[in-house]
C-alpha cells in the first residue's frame, strides 16, 4: 500500500484543520473541537555534520564545477533553497558580507525566505570570498551565483542524486543529505573558537 505519513506530515495538515476550525469556533461562537488535541511526536531528523576533514575530501574530490558551490555551502551555513536562490546582487564583496533575502525550491524563487528570521547577513570567511570571486571571474550572465549552463538555479534534486549521493559513496562516506552541510558549519565554526 501508500507510505505512512510522517508525524512532521500529519501536524501540518492537522495544523491547517485546526486554524480553519478554531476560526470558525470563535465566528460563529461554537464550541473549540481541538481542545485537548495534541501534535503528534515528531523525531527531529538527526544531525550528523561533516568532520573539517570529511569536508576538505569532499571539496577536493567533487566536480570542479561544484567546488566553490559545496564551499560556499559548507561554510555560510546557508540553506538548500538560500544557497540555490541567491543572486548576484545580494553578494557584497565591499562588506564581505551574503544577504539571505530569497529563496528558491522546487522551480520557485521566493522573496523574503522562510521567515523573516531566516533574512540575515552571513560574514564572508576568506574561502566563501575566494569562493566566490572565482565564480564572479566565470563572467557568466546568470543573475544566479550558481547557476546552470543555462544561467537556471542549481535544482537541488540534481545535485543530490547526480553529483552528492554519488560522491559520498564514491568516498565511502556515510549517506547525508545535503541540508547536513549546514549543521556543519556550527560544526566548524564551534572548532575554530
Amino acid at each position: 500500500g501508500r507510505p505512512a505519513l510522517s508525524p512532521s506530515t500529519i501536524n501540518k495538515v492537522v495544523g491547517i484543520l485546526r486554524q480553519v476550525l478554531t476560526e470558525a469556533s470563535e465566528r460563529f461562537g461554537l464550541p473549540d473541537v481541538f481542545k485537548g488535541i495534541k501534535r503528534l511526536k515528531s523525531r527531529r531528523p538527526d544531525v550528523q555534520p561533516f568532520s573539517l576533514a570529511e569536508v576538505e575530501k569532499i571539496r577536493a574530490s567533487i566536480r570542479e564545477d561544484f567546488r566553490d558551490y559545496v564551499t560556499v555551502r559548507f561554510f555560510t551555513g546557508m540553506r538548500t533553497g538560500e544557497i540555490n536562490g541567491l543572486k548576484w546582487k545580494y553578494v557584497d564583496f565591499d562588506a564581505g558580507l551574503i544577504l539571505v533575502r530569497e529563496t528558491f525550491s522546487s522551480g520557485e524563487a521566493e522573496e523574503n525566505a522562510k521567515t523573516e528570521t531566516s533574512l540575515r547577513d552571513i560574514p564572508m570567511l576568506p574561502m566563501v570570498r575566494e569562493a566566490l570571486e572565482r565564480q564572479k571571474a566565470l563572467g557568466c550572465d546568470s543573475e544566479y551565483v550558481f547557476g546552470t549552463r543555462y544561467g537556471n538555479p542549481i535544482d537541488a534534486h540534481n545535485f543530490a542524486n547526480r553529483i552528492w549521493y554519488p560522491l559520498l559513496r564514491y568516498l565511502e562516506l556515510e549517506k547525508r543529505r545535503p541540508y547536513q552541510t549546514r549543521h556543519t558549519t556550527a560544526t566548524l565554526m564551534l572548532a575554530a573558537g
